[in-house]
């Protein structure tokens, strides 16, 4: 006979069942390669899938396929002959019986180097791989990606503002803005390549430093510093560190494999394209602030300046304390 502690037990066992018949947390697994091109007649690929312990044997998935595809099974990888390439074209994952409840990752890698991947999660049983991007479409895209991203990042474009300001003239103006231009068009493209690698936290925190340093130099107005005499040398060393931050994007995007460079390249003229659409825009306004003689600019470009070095010192703060 149970005692009061076994009933006890037992009847949390019954109440409490999900424990005991929980799901495997595993998604399905499925591995996409092209092993083979003969343009136009024949694409090969194989296709592994791992199943999870979970699925049960007379419920195991199987994948659809394009109706260009033949298939043929070799242990536990099948191997397809497509008429035409898979890039573009939809798969399916069905089961002979229902759902488990699980999610499925699908991984599919091309001779060209190109390689996408998704996860589809209980409700989705179909995924259309992407196609592989025309020279055009990267030229186009990655520029608007350059300029959105100058214009929506404030630490580069309050870096920018200081420049302008400590610069002075034009001329000086445009030596100062080409140096910063090189400097970080040089470590974009080190980093990109992989040639030169930084952790990004120290890297974001120096350009809040940056902005600090230079909104320092010019409330400080102490016109004998290296800052005020050479801008362009403050350009070109902040500008190196800047790169790190904007490869760091480009690092979060994802380059097209069979297009870097053209990538690269674009995304590298779109961040210029935005940055001399904001420099004219600064440089305009305060050549007509300035024609109205009334208008206090001196003023207003200090405010301008003690705004900028509070936030870009709050930045420095939040970004160290991030590490």
């Amino acid at each position: 006979m149970l005692n009061t502690a076994s009933k006890l037990l037992l009847a949390l066992v019954l109440l409490a069942p999900g424990p005991l018949l929980a799901h495997d947390a595993r998604p399905l697994y499925l591995q996409i390669n092209e092993i083979n091109s003969v343009q136009p007649e024949q694409y090969q690929y194989t296709l592994k899938m791992q199943v999870p312990p979970s699925v049960e044997a007379n419920n195991r998935p199987y994948v659809t396929l394009p109706e260009s595809c033949r298939h043929e099974r070799l242990g536990m990888i099948v191997q397809l002959a497509c008429s035409t390439t898979l890039s573009g074209q939809t798969i399916g994952i069905d089961y002979p019986e229902f759902n488990p409840s699980i999610t499925t990752l699908i991984r599919a890698s091309f001779l060209n180097g190109e390689q996408s991947q998704a996860l589809l999660s209980p409700s989705e049983s179909q995924w259309q791989l992407p196609t592989a991007a025309s020279k055009s479409q990267v030229i186009s895209d990655y520029t608007v990606l350059g300029i959105e991203h100058i214009l929506i990042g404030w630490d580069h474009l309050l870096f920018l503002l200081c420049l302008l300001m400590i610069s002075g003239t034009v001329k000086r103006t445009l030596i100062t803005i080409s140096g910063f231009t090189l400097a970080h068009s040089l470590t974009l493209v080190l980093t990109t390549l992989g040639i030169i690698r930084l952790p990004i936290a120290p890297v974001e925190a120096v350009i809040a430093l940056s902005i600090l340093f230079l909104a320092a130099e010019i409330i400080r107005d102490r016109r004998q510093t290296l800052a005020w005499r050479f801008p362009v040398a403050v350009s070109v060393l902040f500008g190196l560190i800047h790169g790190f931050g904007f490869a760091s994007v480009l690092q979060n995007i994802g380059l097209p494999q069979t297009e870097l460079t053209t990538a690269l390249l674009f995304f590298n003229i779109g961040v210029e394209i935005g940055q001399v659409m904001f420099v004219l825009v600064v440089m305009t306004l305060f050549y007509l602030l300035r024609q109205w003689r009334r208008f206090p600019l001196a003023k207003l470009q200090q405010l301008m300046i003690y705004g900028t070095g509070s936030l870009a010192a709050f930045w420095t703060i939040e970004r160290i304390a991030g590490f």
